[in-house]
C-alpha cells in the first residue's frame, strides 16, 4: 500500500502539485503544529522555496524524490542552513557543504525545509538541549518523543513532511518512531556512506530515514543508497535477492538480556499474535549473554574521540549528558577494548548463524513507553532500578552491535493508549527483502501509522 511520501511523490511526477505548492503545504504545517511541538530547530523557508521554483522550471524530473519536502536531523551538515548539532557552540554554524545523504536526498530532487531537533550531538533520552526543547509527543505533550531523532518523528508524525532524517547509535531513530507512532529504518551500516566518518569502519552509528510506512522507507532508500569508496563499509557487497518461501519469522520479547517493561510486552504480544495468525512466528533469538556489556564498553570511547576536543575546550558549555560520555571514555583500557570487539564478532557470527534458519527477527522498538519530559533519564523499569543511563536502549543496541538492518513498525496503542512499535530484524546486507517483508506484515496484519489527536 502507497504511503504520504509515495503518494505525494507520484502526484508530483505527474504535475499534478508543483513542487512549491508542496513544500508551501510543508511549511503551513510547521508553521501551524511546531510552535507547540518544536520539532524543528530550523526552519529554511527561503531556501526550500527557491529551491522548489527550480525544479518547477525544470522540462523533466530531478529524481525519484522530485519535489518532496524533507526535514534533516541537526546533526547533518546541509549548504547554507544553519547546523547546530544541538550545541550552543554551533549556535550559528552554517556549513559550506552538505553531508553525503543530505547531497544524496538533494540530487534525487528532494527539497530540504528544515532542521529537526536532537540532544547535543545526539546524545540524550529526551529531545532536549540547550537551544530549544523539548519535542513534545504529539500524543501528549507532557511526553518525550524520544531520543534523539525525536525531531524527525514528531515531524513525520504530525504530517509537517512526508519524510525525515535521521541517525540511529543505540536505537535513535527506532525508539522515537515507536514513540510517535510512525516508521523507521536503520540500515545495514554503509548502505547509507559516512565518507566523513573519522572511524571508517565502525558501524555502530548510521543514518535513517523516518517515515509513514515500509513502502516510503524503501522508497527513500532506493533514491539514497549506493556506494561510496571514501566510506569503507559502503564498498561490501549488499544482495538484494528477496526469498521466494514462506517468510520464516522469529520472535524476542528481550534477546534474554533486555529489560522490557510489562507495558511494552503485552501490546508486543499481541502483534507477535497477528503476525503468527498471517505467516506463522515462532520464539528465538541468537545468544546475546555478552551484548549489554560489550556495547558498555565500546560506545563511550567513540564519543571521547569524537568530541574530547570540545571537553579540553569548552567543557563547562557542554550539556551533563554529553559531559558523562567523555568522561566515563577515559576509563576505558585498551585490552577491554580489544575482548569487547571480540565478543562483538562472535556475537555477529551468532546473527548470521541465526538468519541462515530465519528470515526476520521481531522484538520490541522500545523497552518503555514515552515518559515525562522533566524526568530526564530512564533510571529503572517496573521498579527495577537499572544499571546505567542507557540500559533501558538494551533492546535496540544490541542490534547496533552487529551491524543488522531494522525497519520499525507501528503496531498499535498501550492500555494508555500510547503508540507501540516492534522492530523487524534482518541479516547484514539484506535490506531489500527486510523492508518487502516488512511491507507484507503491513497489509496482512493491519499494522498502520498511528494518527495522534
Amino acid at each position: 500500500m502507497s504511503g504520504a511520501l509515495r503518494t505525494l511523490r507520484d502526484a508530483l511526477a505527474r504535475r499534478e502539485i508543483s513542487a512549491r505548492a508542496a513544500v508551501e503545504r510543508s511549511l503551513a504545517a510547521i508553521a501551524r503544529r511546531d510552535p507547540a511541538l518544536c520539532a524543528f530547530l530550523t526552519v529554511a523557508a527561503d531556501s526550500a522555496r527557491a529551491a522548489a521554483d527550480a525544479l518547477d522550471a525544470r522540462p523533466d524530473l530531478a529524481g525519484p524524490l522530485h519535489g518532496v519536502p524533507v526535514a534533516i536531523k541537526d546533526l547533518a551538515d546541509t549548504a547554507g542552513i544553519r547546523t547546530t548539532y544541538g550545541s550552543t557552540l554551533y549556535r550559528d554554524h552554517v556549513p559550506d557543504a552538505d553531508d553525503a545523504v543530505v547531497a544524496r536526498l538533494k540530487r534525487a530532487g528532494a527539497v530540504i525545509v528544515g532542521k529537526t531537533m536532537t540532544p547535543e550531538f545526539g546524545f540524550g533520552a529526551v529531545c532536549v538541549n540547550d537551544l530549544a526543547g523539548p519535542t513534545r509527543n504529539p500524543f501528549d505533550p507532557a511526553l518525550t518523543s524520544g531520543g534523539s531523532s525525536g525531531g524527525a518523528a514528531v515531524a513525520v508524525a504530525t504530517g509537517m513532511v512526508p519524510l525525515a532524517h535521521g541517525t540511529d547509535f543505540g536505537g535513535s531513530v527506532r525508539t522515537p518512531a515507536s514513540f510517535c507512532g510512525v516508521a523507521a529504518l536503520r540500515p545495514t551500516p554503509g548502505r547509507l556512506p559516512n565518507p566523513g566518518r573519522a572511524l571508517g569502519w565502525d558501524m555502530l552509528s548510521t543514518a535513517g530515514f523516518i517515515a509513514g510506512g515500509a513502502d516510503d522507507l524503501a522508497l527513500a532508500l532506493e533514491a539514497t543508497a549506493g556506494p561510496d569508496p571514501r566510506d569503507p563499509l559502503s564498498t561490501r557487497d549488499f544482495p538484494a535477492e528477496i526469498p521466494a518461501h514462506a517468510p520464516r519469522v522469529a520472535w524476542t520479547e528481550d534477546f534474554g538480556v533486555a529489560a522490557v517493561a510489562e507495558a511494552v510486552r503485552a501490546p508486543f504480544r499481541a502483534a507477535v499474535a497477528k503476525i503468527d495468525a498471517a505467516f506463522g512466528a515462532r520464539p528465538a533469538h541468537p545468544d546475546c549473554a555478552m551484548a549489554i556489556e560489550t556495547f558498555h564498553t565500546l560506545r563511550p570511547p567513540l564519543i571521547r574521540q569524537a568530541y574530547a576536543g570540545h571537553y579540553r575546550t569548552h567543557g563547562d558549555a557542554l550539556t551533563r549528558t554529553v559531559r558523562w560520555w567523555i568522561e566515563r571514555g577515559a576509563e576505558t583500557k585498551a585490552a577491554d577494548w580489544l575482548a569487547a570487539e571480540a565478543e562483538r564478532t562472535a556475537l555477529y557470527r551468532r546473527f548470521l548463524a541465526f538468519f541462515e534458519s530465519w528470515d526476520a527477527l521481531v522484538a520490541p522498538a522500545a523497552a518503555v513507553l514515552p515518559w515525562p519530559n522533566e524526568a530526564g533519564d530512564v533510571v529503572e523499569i517496573d521498579g527495577v532500578a537499572l544499571p546505567t543511563l542507557i540500559d533501558y536502549l538494551a533492546v535496540t543496541f544490541v542490534v547496533s552491535l552487529v551491524g543488522c538492518p531494522v525497519v520499525v513498525l507501528p503496531v498499535g496503542r498501550s492500555a494508555g493508549g500510547l503508540p507501540v512499535g516492534i522492530q523487524l530484524i534482518g541479516a547484514p546486507g539484506k535490506d531489500t527483502a527486510l523492508l518487502a517483508l516488512a511491507a507484507r506484515i503491513e497489509e496482512a496484519c493491519g499494522f498502520r501509522r498511528i494518527e495522534p489527536p
